[in-house]
């Protein structure tokens, strides 16, 4: 298991749009991947369990991995997360 904090710079959080990013990027791996919030964790390949945390601008939130490819994946999502979901 693989695990990272990291804040979310965007005003936004991860809503809508900035999600759908996310979620397509954990869905390119093959490790099971979690995103906790405070006391709540989702799977991270669900719209609707990340729209669910209500992250917004300024949360800090943990990226979790497990499975082959765990350290790549929660990386690269910490990344995409730092970046602001710039292109």
């Amino acid at each position: 298991m693989y695990v990272k904090e990291v804040l979310v710079k965007n005003k936004a959080g991860l809503h809508a749009r900035p999600a759908t990013f996310f979620i397509q990027k954990a869905n390119e791996y093959k490790s099971t991947i979690w995103v906790e919030k405070e006391e709540r964790r989702v799977n991270a390949k669900s719209l609707l369990g990340v729209l669910s945390l209500g992250i917004i601008g300024g949360t800090t939130i943990k990226i979790i991995a497990d499975g082959a490819d765990e350290q790549e994946a929660v990386d690269d999502l910490v990344a995409l997360v730092d970046s602001g979901f710039a292109d």
